[in-house]
């Protein structure tokens, strides 16, 4: 799939692409440069329960929760 940045280097993600990843209105996005490329990770709640476990004993997800629940307050 192919897609073009405008003037301030917004792009728009395909709406397969975004039925696929759960991606909606306010969706967070991580960003990550990798070198030679770029990977957008859509935070949604499929992806904060995957994960669940990988940071056990640091509270760490509970924070990611929280955060995402005020998120979805504010919009």
């Amino acid at each position: 799939m192919e897609t073009y940045a405008t003037v301030k280097g917004q792009i728009v993600i395909p709406a397969a692409l975004r039925r696929k990843y759960g991606i909606k209105n306010g969706t967070k996005i991580i960003v990550t440069d990798n070198g030679d490329s770029i990977s957008l990770k859509p935070v949604t709640e499929q992806y904060l329960r995957n994960l669940q476990g990988s940071l056990k004993g640091k509270g760490t997800l509970k924070v990611l929760v929280d955060e995402r629940r005020k998120d979805k307050e504010r919009e």
